[in-house]
């Protein structure tokens, strides 16, 4: 790339000089003075001119300087004499004088070469014009710079031209050759800036198509600064793109880029680098007293550096123009001076008062020898990182400090809560740290919070027995614990109770203390506890509202975090078991939103995993197995330890409800913890193991997998059908062996839960029961089972109920309303997606809609219905309860019950049940 082809912006620097060149042609002698910042081009300017100058007859005498020569006297005067042009005899004579005066002391007689040296050069301007070339003149040594200010001074009236080139910062010594050469008359100086964005426009169009020139130059500018050796690595980068005709997007940096970084700095002032490294570590330039301590210089020094970065356009605005310019700087940079520069930063920014997370960021770069006193701006930083989502720096900030801890207690801390982010992230991976963790464990050392936290991790992973000998150890001591160590301890104890029952025995509650509320239980208002609270509320209680009321308690106070995740998992699990679904929905849709943006593929399948089994019991088979299989790909099977049990139960049941038991039985292959088994979330996978054999034929394992069920909730006093309805689920498999008479006596002694309705667990007692009487029996026995599961979230079992009543008006021969309540509960189950149910209604047509009967009078009296109620119609029609049509309607339960009762008077019908699966196509319209 020449010159004047590419830089088109020099070209009036080179008239000048070629002005100068014809002054000095005809006997009047020149001084021209190229001065510009580091990169600026001027050596390349320098050598197109001299060029031009040979081929205009001139004889060119040249010399580069060197800083690392700058001490050897009349090291430029030697070059100039070096030339084949010079007489031999004559380069003797001034090399012997020069050698000479190296040795003397006195500046009188250092300056003895100088004349014989001029008389020679002026000899040899006689018979051709001279051009005396010297390229980074500022690093000359300080004999040569003298003979220059001599010969200047002698020229004025001969045929020489003196071109010097020099950077725009200048030493004590060089700033009295620079001021002197000034005074010349026949001196002028020429500033040689960096391209303008219409230079670097120019220099870039012989690369791309205009139009795509016209759109990078100004990203080429930015990056560059119109610096000519960044813009030419640069180029040079992309060249490989733009051969390929390929088209790019933005113009990226690569190593040429850096390795022209490098070079400016290495082109400059040796404290350019330094300073170049300082900025690099600090992010930009900052205070040049920030700046200076860092590096351990004075203010002015470092302001000064940063000035010449500026001016070699590295930086801009006091940071490096793109972060591969920064990259390149501290690639090079020694480790050892990249540790000390970070560990320097983050103690000054400390000071200074700067942010945890800024002070964090240096420690981390430094990652050695971290200052005790810097652990609690580490445990800041991280609290920090987590709240922009940064899990990564938040992990490293704690590792950090987990290593430079020595204080036992704030290291188990730290432990606890680096545990707590592995497991947002791979619960699998939070295994490792399991042991150490488990070794410190204390109560002194941690806050409640922590300690049950810390259980909750070894009871996840299916340390069971560890995790109780760790509780067992700690309530062991000597001496009553303080009351803020004995909660701790209750917490931790109660949770693994609550996730285990048979630990009870091993883990007996402490003795009643002053500080502790009625019945005995903690008033610590710890989220572990209120979980552990409301779960047994849920499954011990005769009436759900305490555990509701617990539930809510803890979702209100607690927001979703690594400490609360599993009790709030817990507490929507209370809030299912108080067969309070449309709660735990509505606050687990909350908390999956809440999480949705955040990275936490751990809490996200956990809370999926929880909405599954929200579906299922609602009677969502498909979105119950979407919601089970979304959890299950979030994380890995390794992850899920005991809580596999949660999703992969939901989905086996959804599998069989919809018919797919060929899915259902490869489900059960998958290995899952032995210490699974004696969990409360175990029972759960126990029953779904047993329903699909049901499913499939295999009743005797069924019956066993059902009372394995009940053995172990009598072990452990949780005879909570809304738990696992053992009983109804075992006495339909004696019904499926026909054993009618032991079906019954076991469906008979399901407990019931008291309060204001019946639950939808004695709606499939009732269902159950119904199947082992006589006709009329069972007709009251399906009318009180209908009547409650209407009510109900549980539209699967309502589907069975409608059928098993329509058949059984067939039986008594009412075969109008038997069509009506099959047709209804075909929809129903159709809704579920359980296809077995809807061929079992109607067999070998499943997807028909038979019309007939007085669905054509129904659908002529609904056009009476306004359209508000013929959409609550509608929708009551296909079993949705009270509390599901307001939802969906966004009106409350009162005005649906009031446009039920208007719509009764209306069709002349009694009850929802006797409404019909389809009104008319337009009432269907428009409902989602």
């Amino acid at each position: 790339m020449t010159l004047s082809s590419k830089l088109v912006e020099r070209e009036s620097h080179l008239s000048a000089l070629n002005e100068q060149l014809l002054s000095a042609g005809t006997g009047r002698g020149r001084v021209a003075l190229l001065s510009g910042p580091v990169a600026s081009g001027k050596t390349e300017l320098l050598q197109a001119f001299t060029e031009q100058a040979i081929d205009e007859g001139a004889i060119l005498l040249d010399a580069t300087a060197s800083r690392a020569e700058s001490a050897l006297p009349f090291g430029i005067l030697r070059k100039i004499f070096d030339h084949t042009s010079m007489a031999p005899e004559v380069r003797a004579e001034a090399l012997r004088l020069m050698d000479e005066a190296a040795h003397e002391t006195s500046q009188r007689d250092r300056m003895r070469p100088m004349p014989y040296a001029a008389w020679a050069l002026l000899q040899l301007a006689h018979e051709h014009p001279i051009v005396i070339a010297i390229d980074d003149v500022h690093c000359s040594d300080e004999e040569s710079l003298q003979f220059l200010l001599y010969l200047a001074r002698r020229i004025r009236q001969a045929h020489i031209l003196i071109v010097l080139t020099e950077a725009t910062r200048l030493r004590q010594e060089q700033l009295v050759f620079h001021a002197e050469l000034l005074r010349q008359p026949h001196c002028s100086r020429i500033h040689v800036g960096m391209l303008s964005p219409q230079g670097t426009a120019g220099v870039i169009a012989g690369h791309f198509v205009p139009a795509l020139a016209a759109r990078l130059a100004p990203e080429f500018h930015a990056m560059t600064g119109g610096n000519p050796l960044l813009l030419r690595a640069l180029l040079e980068d992309c060249q490989g793109t733009a051969d390929r005709n390929e088209p790019f997007q933005r113009v990226v940096p690569a190593d040429k880029y850096a390795q022209a970084v490098r070079d400016c700095l290495h082109r400059g002032e040796p404290d350019m680098l330094i300073v170049a490294r300082g900025v690099a570590v600090l992010g930009d330039a900052g205070s040049p007293t920030l700046l200076g301590q860092v590096l351990g210089i004075q203010a002015q020094q470092a302001e000064q550096g940063v000035q010449d970065l500026v001016r070699c356009a590295v930086l801009h605005g006091g940071a490096f123009r793109d972060p591969s310019a920064r990259a390149a700087v501290l690639e090079v940079t020694p480790p050892q001076t990249l540790a000390s520069l970070h560990q320097r930063a983050a103690a000054l920014l400390h000071r200074d008062g700067a942010s945890a997370l800024e002070v964090a960021q240096h420690l981390l770069c430094g990652r050695q020898d971290v200052d005790p006193g810097m652990i609690p701006v580490l445990q800041e930083a991280a609290e920090y990182a987590l709240i922009d989502d940064d899990i990564e720096v938040a992990l490293r900030c704690l590792e950090l400090a987990h290593q430079a801890c020595r204080d036992r207690v704030t290291r188990t801390a730290i432990k606890a809560r680096l545990v707590s982010l592995v497991w947002r992230l791979n619960p699998a991976a939070a295994e490792a740290h399991l042991p150490q963790l488990t070794a410190e464990l204390d109560p002194e050392r941690l806050p409640g919070g922590d300690l049950a936290t810390s259980v909750s991790y070894l009871g996840w992973s299916g340390r069971l027995g560890q995790a109780s000998d760790v509780v067992h150890a700690l309530s062991q001591g000597p001496e009553q614990p303080p009351a803020h160590q004995a909660a701790a301890l209750e917490s931790a104890r109660r949770w693994l109770t609550m996730i285990s029952p048979s630990l009870e025995p091993v883990l007996p509650e402490a003795e009643p203390r002053r500080d502790r509320g009625p019945g005995g239980r903690g008033t610590v208002d710890d989220a572990h506890a209120l979980a552990a609270s409301a779960i047994s509320a849920a499954l011990t209680g005769t009436l759900g509202d305490n555990a509701v009321a617990e539930a809510q308690r803890l979702l209100q106070r607690h927001r979703i975090s690594d400490n609360s995740l599993q009790p709030l998992v817990f507490s929507l699990l209370a809030l299912i078991y108080a067969d309070r679904a449309d709660l735990a929905l509505a606050w687990c849709e909350r908390l999956l939103g809440e999480c949705s943006t955040r990275r936490a593929p751990g809490w996200q399948a956990l809370l999926s995993a929880v909405r599954g089994d929200i579906a299922l019991r609602q009677g969502d088979l498909p979105g119950a197995a979407h919601h089970a299989r979304a959890a299950l790909s979030l994380i890995s099977l390794q992850s899920w330890g005991i809580g596999i049990a949660l999703p992969l139960s939901t989905l086996i049941q959804a599998e069989v409800g919809m018919g797919r038991h060929d899915e259902a039985v490869v489900l059960l292959e998958q290995p899952v913890p032995e210490a699974l088994f004696d969990t409360l979330l175990g029972l759960q996978y126990i029953r779904a193991r047993g329903r699909c054999h049901l499913a499939t034929g295999r009743y005797h394992a069924a019956v066993e997998n059902f009372l394995t069920c009940g053995r172990l909730m009598e072990k452990w006093g949780l005879d909570a059908p809304e738990l696992v309805p053992w009983r109804v689920d075992a006495a339909e498999a004696w019904l499926a062996l026909g054993e009618p008479e032991r079906a019954r006596a076991l469906a008979e002694r399901q407990p019931r839960r008291g309060g204001a309705a019946p639950s939808r667990t004695r709606g499939a007692q009732l269902l159950v029961l119904a199947r082992t009487v006589e006709v009329k029996r069972r007709l009251q026995l399906l009318n009180e089972s209908v009547e409650i599961l209407e009510n109900s979230d549980d539209r699967l079992h309502l589907a069975a109920a409608l059928g098993e009543l329509g058949n059984s008006y067939r039986s008594l021969g009412d075969f109008n309303r038997a069509r009506l309540l099959v047709r209804k509960a075909w929809h129903v189950a159709k809704a579920c997606g359980a296809e077995p149910l809807c061929q079992e209604l109607m067999p070998g047509d499943a997807d028909a809609d038979p019309a007939g009967g007085r669905d054509g009078d129904i659908s002529r009296e609904a056009e009476a219905l306004t359209e508000a109620e013929s959409r609550v119609a509608v929708l009551a029609a296909h079993g949705h309860t009270n509390r599901e049509i307001a939802t969906k309607l966004y009106v409350t339960v009162s005005t649906v019950e009031q446009h039920l009762t208007r719509i009764y008077r209306k069709l002349n019908v009694k009850r929802r049940r006797d409404l019909p699966s389809k009104l008319s196509d337009s009432s269907l319209a428009g409902i989602a």
